[in-house]
């Protein structure tokens, strides 16, 4: 067994324009897991014996199959001529295996405390989502991709799941004072007149002041948090299938 502390051995070392711009914000919406992940779990139990699993962490697993899978929409957001390149592609490969690790950490984090996501919640994220895009683009990419769309509305709902859990664990830890937002505007708004008062910043200002300083905190937060967590649940990385997998670094 390989401990998720153990992949540093590893070494790691990053269509149309248009097109890619649209899938990459895609993709940071959703995350590369949250796509698989629900097809994963929509394997028979017959194909998931016979598909060895690779990374498992508690109950969650995912097999090989599932993550050459993810890989196969994790590539796109790279150059062909990057992935042609042994190092790079390696590096692709253990950066995803990273993520999907902390996602599935998350996951188990959610059903321990309790965290579920509400239909409500994820029709109102779809829209959201939809209005951000130009007429048919959004479709494209799934087509484009062949992600199937009930399984992007599944894989939403998890990183909605995630997102919640780093909310309720680290933001209800930040608290942003009012001499925090007066340093903060003082300090970018050097040409305006002001006092240290907090009751001198507009209010639309004061407002967008402190979503930055707790997306700050929640983010330099996050990295000693998560750490912790790796060390409360059991993870299992298969070394074997790994080693198979970057046997044949090169991407086609």
């Amino acid at each position: 067994m390989l401990t998720i502390k153990s992949l540093g051995d590893f070494g790691v070392k990053t269509h149309s324009c248009s097109m890619i711009k649209y899938f990459n914000k895609f993709m940071v919406l959703i995350g590369f897991l949250s796509i698989v992940y629900p097809l994963a779990g929509c394997a028979d139990s017959e194909s998931k014996h016979r598909d060895e699993y690779f990374i498992r962490v508690g109950d969650s697993v995912i097999t090989v199959l599932d993550f050459n899978r993810a890989f196969e929409i994790a590539k796109a957001s790279y150059s062909h001529s990057a992935m042609q390149q042994p190092a790079a592609a390696r590096e692709a490969k253990l950066r995803l295996v990273k993520q999907m690790t902390e996602e599935m950490i998350l996951r188990e984090r959610a059903k321990d405390i309790g965290i579920k996501i509400a239909d409500e919640e994820v029709k109102k994220a779809v829209e959201d989502i939809k209005r951000d895009y130009p007429e048919n683009v959004f479709d494209q990419i799934l087509l484009e991709y062949a992600v199937p769309y009930q399984l992007w509305e599944k894989g939403l709902e998890t990183r909605l799941l995630m997102e919640k859990v780093v909310a309720k664990e680290l933001g209800d830890q930040i608290v942003v004072t009012p001499d925090d937002v007066s340093k903060y505007y003082e300090a970018h708004h050097e040409n305006d007149e002001l006092t240290p008062d907090m009751k001198e910043v507009p209010e639309d200002i004061k407002e967008t002041i402190i979503k930055n300083l707790r997306r700050k905190r929640i983010e330099e937060a996050y990295k000693p948090w998560i750490k912790k967590l790796q060390k409360k649940y059991i993870i299992e990385i298969n070394k074997a299938q790994w080693e198979k997998i970057t046997v044949s670094q090169t991407v086609r």
